[in-house]
């Protein structure tokens, strides 16, 4: 599933330019979004952890357990985003199982490759 397919009509959406943060660490987030265009890193301090490309979700975390950013995240190229708010994210959890099933998808993939840092280190 590319979450961006479902987004793609969207009107309501952010965007901005290579080297606009989308979101910094440590701020309280009330969105998600899903990278229509464009790509942005995510960023653990001063590394890169991951690229993020059309599809991507990003600030889902935050939704899910009602904490602090835990990355930054900074535009590569520019952008398009769809904004999802802690409302809507409820609607499209409840209404379409698979946008659940890769939210899941997405956060254990993270965890996996978290792992895989703190292994190498």
């Amino acid at each position: 599933m590319n979450p961006a397919e479902l987004f793609r009509q969207e009107s309501n959406t952010v965007q901005l330019a290579p080297g606009d943060f989308l979101f910094r660490e440590g701020e309280q987030g009330d969105k998600m979004y899903v990278l229509l265009e464009g790509e942005i890193d995510i960023f653990l301090g001063e590394s890169v952890f991951e690229t993020a490309a059309s599809g991507a979700l990003l600030g889902e975390m935050a939704l899910i357990d009602d904490t602090p950013r835990t990355a930054n995240a900074v535009a590569k190229s520019p952008w398009r985003l769809a904004e999802i708010d802690r409302r809507r994210f409820h609607f499209l959890v409840q209404q379409t199982p698979h946008f659940a099933t890769h939210v899941m998808k997405t956060l254990a993939d993270r965890l996996r490759h978290m792992n895989a840092v703190a292994a190498v280190r």
